[in-house]
């Protein structure tokens, strides 16, 4: 069984996102659980994972929210990390949801209670995220999106659902840059041909620019947001399916 690190809200002082005895499972490819999102948990999981590629099994750490992470909470948090046996099961394949509008939560909607995938929600802002998250999602904010790919697993699928054409574009990019399972975009054919020649131009060859799926998921299932997601969430299920190499 491969290891992982559970970090767990041992001690708070002032405001903070979540209350004590809160915890979150961090693998070296997918996380489950959530401490509050934010700095805070981008950062936690960074150590969580430096944790388990230098086979450090114990830490304690506490973080000024403001001073040191810039978090608005303003509160002072205490973490647990330990090392822990995972289950036999593999976790669920990590899943990037690149923002949380309309089309974004659908897809988390649908995808959530499965236990194929293990989720990060990914938008610019914390409003722009939901309040309450499903275990099996974990937020993160980032203000700039494209930055944030390099630290995706490379195992990871991806959906691209933000709501500015030039976030899409750099995340299309970066992701070609990057090692992924899966990419998908939303748009219309026409955002698609004009996506292909800036991404041409940037130096990506038509076969990788190929593996972005755009549109994403059924276009006959119609353009409202749970149509979208039960065709993008069937498509995923099938590429999960046929990695298993089962039936």
């Amino acid at each position: 069984m491969s290891a992982l690190i559970t970090v767990t809200i041992t001690e708070t002082r002032g405001s903070t996102p979540r209350e004590v005895g809160t915890s979150m499972s961090v693998g070296c490819a997918a996380q489950s659980g959530t401490i509050g999102g934010g700095a805070l948990e981008w950062e936690a999981t960074r150590i969580a994972r430096e944790m388990l590629a230098d086979g450090q099994t114990h830490a304690i750490r506490t973080f000024p929210l403001g001073p040191d992470l810039g978090q608005c909470c303003g509160g002072v948090v205490t973490l647990e990390f330990r090392a822990e046996a995972a289950p036999a099961q593999p976790p669920g394949a990590p899943l990037w949801i690149w923002g949380a509008g309309h089309v974004g939560r659908a897809v988390l909607g649908v995808l959530a209670p499965l236990p194929d995938f293990a989720i990060t929600l990914v938008d610019t802002a914390p409003g722009r995220l939901p309040d309450d998250l499903p275990q099996t999602a974990a937020p993160l904010v980032a203000v700039d999106p494209p930055a944030a790919v390099p630290h995706a697993p490379k195992a990871a699928h991806h959906i691209i659902v933000t709501y500015s054409h030039d976030i899409d574009l750099k995340l299309c990019d970066a992701l070609l840059r990057h090692v992924f399972a899966s990419a998908g975009l939303i748009g219309s054919a026409s955002k698609w041909a004009r996506f292909r020649r800036r991404l041409g131009a940037l130096g990506h060859s038509d076969a990788e620019i190929s593996r972005i799926t755009c549109p994403i998921g059924d276009p006959s299932l119609g353009k409202h947001p749970q149509a979208i997601a039960l065709g993008v969430a069937a498509s995923l299920l099938k590429t999960r399916t046929a990695g298993n190499g089962t039936a």
